[in-house]
């Protein structure tokens, strides 16, 4: 479980020999993240490159990324995003063309964990959002490169997403369990499934919990609202609802394939996304390109070329960067991890869930 580099190679050849055209029972994948192979063109990998050198370029001394967003201190979720978009590309600490950023990145991440286990730098407003990232990403190069110092803290992490879950089985901005929300909620769950797979122990109930919290979310029209008590259906907040069955282990069913052609009405070939609102373009993409990932066929085969070459289009060709919601270096960690989503690298994408 230390080193899991070596599956890479056998994943993705599985991936790029299993057959097309079959369908399973409610017409998801029959093997999840299943791709055709073709999803990488010359264009989207120039892009990356891009993307990847203005990162590199942006790092602080310290590995930290984000200060433009986080009043002058690099920012734990934003930091993470960009290691896990180094990682995306092959990269571990110490190996690959940007192996020395996501150590540096490791060891901003690892300073800013805190004695209680939450992961944060600044007086950043809502933590728990930087803290499930965070935890993710320590997962991620727990899982593929091990260390005890990244174990150490990845369990305080762990354990105290487990311990500040709502009585409603989701979790909201601060570390305590007050009340919830789906977009906080989707990142804790994504740690822990990331955790869980590195060999760390996760609580089932903990996540039985937060599968009843994300499906009282889903609405009629099989998007999810922002919170379980109301709310109207949203791009964004539907593709965090469907990563986040995805991630604690629903691999099929009714909520799922209705989520997901909610999700469907907004990939359009020409377009990619076309909702009517830019306010979470970044996140909702980030979810959204896993959801559609993980369901593969048709669902992956409409979603990922249209985003593929939008992203390709905004994309500043001058500075290699993207221009998002949460400042330059949060949409350019996005739009790489987005764009190199079939690589398949990260053992996050791989399809476990954390109690599964």
């Amino acid at each position: 479980m230390r080193n899991r580099i070596w599956i890479v190679a056998a994943a993705i050849a599985a991936v790029i020999i299993a057959p097309s055209g079959t369908v399973a029972r409610d017409g998801l994948a029959p093997v999840p993240n299943q791709v055709v192979g073709n999803e990488i063109t010359p264009e989207s990998s120039r892009a990356v490159e891009l993307g990847l050198a203005f990162l590199a370029a942006r790092q602080q001394p310290d590995g930290g990324l984000g200060m433009e967003y986080n009043q002058g201190v690099g920012h734990v979720a934003v930091t993470s995003l960009a290691g896990l978009a180094f990682m995306s590309a092959g990269n571990l600490p110490g190996r690959g063309r940007y192996g020395q950023q996501v150590q540096r990145c490791l060891d901003f991440i690892l300073a800013a964990t805190q004695e209680s286990g939450v992961i944060v730098t600044g007086n950043s407003s809502g933590p728990m959002y930087g803290h499930g990232f965070a935890t993710l990403f320590l997962g991620e190069i727990y899982g593929m490169a091990g260390g005890d110092n990244v174990k150490e803290k990845l369990q305080k992490a762990v354990r105290l997403i487990q311990n500040v879950q709502n009585p409603e089985g989701g979790w909201r901005y601060n570390p305590q369990p007050a009340d919830a929300d789906i977009s906080v909620t989707i990142c804790q769950i994504m740690a822990l499934r990331s955790a869980r797979d590195a060999g760390l122990k996760v609580d089932r109930q903990v996540i039985d919990r937060a599968v009843a919290y994300v499906r009282r979310c889903q609405n009629p029209d099989g998007g999810f609202s922002y919170q379980a008590s109301a709310g109207t259906s949203g791009f964004a907040r539907s593709a965090a609802g469907v990563a986040s069955l995805y991630y604690a282990g629903v691999f099929e069913g009714n909520d799922l394939k209705r989520g997901l052609d909610y999700l469907k009405q907004f990939s359009t070939r020409g377009g990619g996304y076309d909702s009517g609102t830019e306010s979470m373009y970044f996140y909702g993409h980030y979810y959204a390109a896993q959801a559609m990932f993980l369901a593969g066929e048709e669902y992956w085969a409409s979603y990922f070329p249209a985003i593929r070459d939008q992203l390709v289009a905004r994309q500043d060709r001058g500075t290699g960067s993207w221009r998002g919601e949460a400042g330059l270096e949060y949409a350019t960690a996005m739009a790489c991890i987005i764009l190199q989503m079939p690589h398949r690298y990260l053992p996050v994408f791989h399809g476990k869930g954390p109690g599964g």
